[in-house]
């Protein structure tokens, strides 16, 4: 993803001009040390640049507003290494439109015991320094994550690359344009929303197209271009018999790719990273995408069935915080249930559009009949998903607000082999199982919707929720409904007493 070349995190340390300029010195060296330690860290995915050590009210007010300016900065990192008083933070705060993370640290890692004297305590006052930075975080109601661990510890640096990731998906979801085929599909609640809030609020706009916009550039899409895609095809999948050259449906992958070519120039022209299509709008299209948008979600496009244009930027939003992890992300839906004496289990898939980021191993590329649309037979990858634990999220609008609820899953191989089933899909074991698992996730009213991934976990999407604001319901093995209902009872008044419901 090119979006993510070039940010940066800045490390803001935090100190004041009573102690002295050899004091002040000694904690921009060690402010120094950090920022490089953690810019070099494995756990980080952007660049950390060290800012000079603010001192003052202005320096802080100044700091905030090229915080907010900058295209490259996508949240800071603050750290207290003496005591600043917090009111000299206030002006700036106030007007910082990035995320931080609060990191709670010290330079030293232990006490020097035998060495120990009143220079070293007033150099190294993290302890009180942080509380007292908190405090004005908390009084101003500034929602942050705060990080508490030695800086060079995997530990800390991983936590903090985690918010890392948010940021980068908040700073994505910033400008970012959402193309919509068509409408929702007919007399569905959940994939509506209010378009509105969401650009006030998460900062993306959703476009309405007809789907003849996308037809004009699947026609004038070249032989060229297809018999060039065509090949890269055979390169890429294993490729049934009807689908190669010469091959009864060959006809057919070859529109695929006339599909997936001029879906991607619309998207490209119109600077879109995410879209949504439905089956009912296919109006001078032969077929229902289903190859193209799977390889469009490969490359990171966020993408929503049906007209779901939260689940398409949710996608999105985790494809970026994906970048450069193993595991993958995609679309996904709960279609079916094993309800068995042996262990219930949900059999996730959807019509076509399952991300071959997933892929246990190479797709099969073929062609099957769909049931509904209306329209010629599309070609489509098939597979199963990788194994392993996994999240599912959904974001709703709730009337007076966005919700996401995640649900933490044990990815797991199919009880037997899926000879007849035309569609990639993944099986999972809900956590903490699916009777308590689905009766929260109901309960809640999450979508069936969801975006689905392996290294993206709830920490992450807690971190973004808290940056965008929306409230966040997580069920994994603690979870118990009682409490669950208890909860969505109390976030009622809370966003009633905050927000309006």
């Amino acid at each position: 993803m090119e979006e993510l070349v070039g940010r940066e995190i800045w490390f803001v340390t935090g100190s004041q001009h009573l102690y002295g300029p050899q004091t002040l010195e000694k904690v921009a060296e060690h402010s120094r040390e950090i920022a490089a330690a953690l810019d070099a860290s494995k756990h980080l995915p952007v660049k950390v640049v060290f800012k000079p050590v603010l001192t003052t009210p202005e320096a802080v007010r100044e700091l905030c507003l090229e915080a907010n300016s900058s295209r490259h900065c996508i949240g800071l990192i603050t750290w207290m290494h003496t005591f600043s008083p917090a009111r000299m933070w206030i002006a700036g705060l106030t007007l910082l439109k990035k995320p931080f993370a609060h990191l709670h640290t010290q330079y030293n890692r232990e006490i020097p015991w035998s060495e120990i004297d009143m220079d070293f305590m007033n150099l190294n006052q993290a302890a009180h320094g942080d509380r007292e930075f908190g405090f004005i975080g908390s009084r101003l109601r500034i929602e942050r994550k705060v990080v508490v661990g030695h800086w060079a510890d995997e530990v800390t640096q991983s936590e903090l690359g985690v918010w890392a990731r948010a940021a980068s998906a908040w700073a994505d979801w910033q400008g970012m344009k959402v193309a919509r085929f068509g409408d929702n599909m007919r007399d569905v609640a959940v994939t509506e929303g209010d378009k509105v809030q969401a650009q006030i609020q998460l900062g993306y706009s959703v476009y309405g197209y007809g789907v003849g916009d996308l037809v004009k550039y699947v026609n004038e899409t070249s032989d060229a271009e297809v018999d060039e895609l065509v090949k890269a095809y055979m390169d890429e999948y294993e490729v049934v018999p009807e689908l190669k050259p010469g091959g009864a449906k060959h006809a057919s992958l070859r529109y695929g790719a006339r599909l997936e070519i001029g879906l991607r120039g619309f998207l490209t022209a119109g600077n879109f990273k995410a879209f949504t299509t439905t089956f009912e709008a296919l109006h001078g299209l032969d077929q229902l995408p289903g190859l193209a948008v799977q390889r469009l979600m490969r490359d990171g496009y966020g993408f929503g069935a049906e007209g779901d244009w939260k689940t398409s930027a949710l996608v999105r939003a985790m494809k970026v915080m994906n970048h450069g992890m193993p595991g993958g992300v995609s679309f996904m839906e709960d279609y079916t249930y094993h309800l068995s004496k042996t262990g219930d289990k949900v059999l996730g898939a959807h019509m076509l559009e399952i991300c071959e980021s997933i892929a246990a191993g190479k797709p099969r590329l073929e062609i099957h009949p769909l049931s509904i649309g209306g329209k010629a037979d599309p070609v489509r990858l098939v597979f199963d998903s990788q194994t392993g634990p996994a999240v599912g999220a959904s974001i709703v609008h709730m009337g007076g607000r966005f919700r996401m609820v995640a649900n933490v899953v044990d990815v797991v191989p199919t009880d037997a082999p899926l000879p007849r089933l035309p569609v990639a899909r993944a099986l999972w074991i809900p956590r903490p199982n699916l009777k308590v698992a689905a009766a929260a996730w109901i309960h809640a009213g999450g979508a069936h919707h969801t975006g689905f991934g392996y290294s993206v976990t709830a920490e992450h999407l807690r971190d973004f929720a808290e940056m965008a604001g929306i409230e966040f319901l997580l069920i994994d093995e603690h979870t118990k409904v009682d409490e669950f209902k208890d909860k969505l009872r109390w976030n009622d008044l809370f966003y009633l007493l905050n927000n309006g419901l």
